[in-house]
């Protein structure tokens, strides 16, 4: 007979869970595995929401295993060490991406591509090696394999800071693999939402004109004044569209809802690339004459692999770039998701779990 989740570890853990298709997450109790050799345990301070969090609560892509604990955008401190861990003391602020197993000896693994890895872990809703479930960061404590643990800088916020591990990974790293980086280069944001207003900060720190393209007209102040953005263009207006034909070396497309490309294929110069981050639930419509005669690119991409992410986070210390966020308690949790399925968030709701997960 199968152990139930809290009888299946030796630590205790708290969380919130849901148990089904409605997403309606609840207070949870469940176990985490004892702390190993090459472990390291972690206090869970705060737990940025992304919107595929969203995507696993309702089974929106068919793979969700129930109970669920969502939150891959763990911040914390380390109240535990394997005997073998050396890259990390007690007490240290550190964070836990997306993924938190890979098989460490495949070809993308060598290349320090663990997100690529066909047996990669994510951090919840997977299988580990025991055979139970990975539970997220909506809880207390956290243990993970030290090679997936993140050094988080001492002059980063472990709030603001949290959806990085996220939201700021997937928008960097196709930004330096893509070779979107090239100073005084016109790069295209198109959607300003979690990962659209990392990128626009990315953007401005890597040297880059930024101008945000999107549906909302009442984002532009927003864009311009205080996230930095040099243009703000709306895209149903055909006349901006029109002004705006081949004037962008690249694009990164963060829109997760369907939407057409021709527009934004027309926005590139001759070589220009247009990247998609976003993961809309139908298959979207490609025109390939754009890209024939303007030899344009069109590619995708999938967060980062672990050296990467520490790149990324020391990146954004040193720039100071943090994500903009409203805190919240984890009781507020089931609101907020409404809130997120509406986009109704400026722009990256983080939970302050220490301070408010009671059991």
């Amino acid at each position: 007979m199968a152990k139930s989740p809290e009888e299946e570890h030796p630590q205790k853990s708290f969380g919130w869970a849901a148990r089904d298709s409605s997403g309606t997450l609840s207070p949870f109790h469940f176990s985490r595995r004892e702390n190993g050799d090459e472990d390291v345990t972690i206090k869970i301070l705060y737990c940025g929401v992304c919107h595929s969090d969203l995507h696993f609560l309702k089974n929106e892509w068919g793979v969700t295993r129930y109970p669920i604990v969502p939150g891959h955008e763990i911040v914390g401190t380390v109240i535990k060490l394997g005997k073998n861990v050396s890259k990390f003391k007690m007490g240290d602020r550190v964070g836990v991406g997306v993924l938190v197993g890979s098989c460490r000896t495949c070809e993308n693994c060598q290349q320090d591509l663990e997100n690529y890895c066909p047996d990669m872990m994510f951090t919840y809703n997977s299988i580990s090696e025991d055979g139970t479930m990975t539970y997220g960061g909506y809880s207390d404590i956290v243990v993970v394999d030290q090679w997936f643990v993140l050094r988080f800088p001492d002059n980063l916020p472990l709030d603001a800071g949290a959806p990085l591990l996220c939201a700021g990974i997937t928008v960097y790293s196709p930004m330096k693999y893509y070779g979107m980086t090239e100073p005084g280069k016109h790069l295209g944001v198109a959607g300003l939402g979690g990962l659209g207003h990392v990128a626009v900060k990315l953007g401005k720190a890597f040297g880059l004109k930024v101008t945000v393209i999107s549906t909302s007209p009442n984002k532009e102040d927003e864009a311009i004044n205080k996230l930095g953005a040099d243009a703000f263009l709306v895209s149903t207006n055909s006349v901006k569209l029109k002004e705006a034909v081949g004037t962008m070396d690249y694009i990164i497309d963060t829109v997760s809802a369907v939407h057409p490309l021709l527009p934004l294929l027309a926005m590139l110069k001759l070589n220009g690339k247009l990247i998609t981050v976003g993961l809309p639930d139908k298959p979207l419509e490609l025109p390939i004459f754009p890209l024939v005669i303007g030899r344009k690119l069109v590619g995708g991409s999938d967060f980062g692999g672990i050296k990467e992410t520490q790149e990324m986070l020391d990146f954004c210390a040193e720039h100071n770039i943090t994500t903009d966020i409203e805190l919240i308690k984890m009781d507020y949790i089931n609101t907020a998701m409404k809130r997120l399925s509406k986009a109704d968030v400026k722009y990256r709701f983080v939970i302050d779990v220490a301070n408010s997960l009671s059991q």
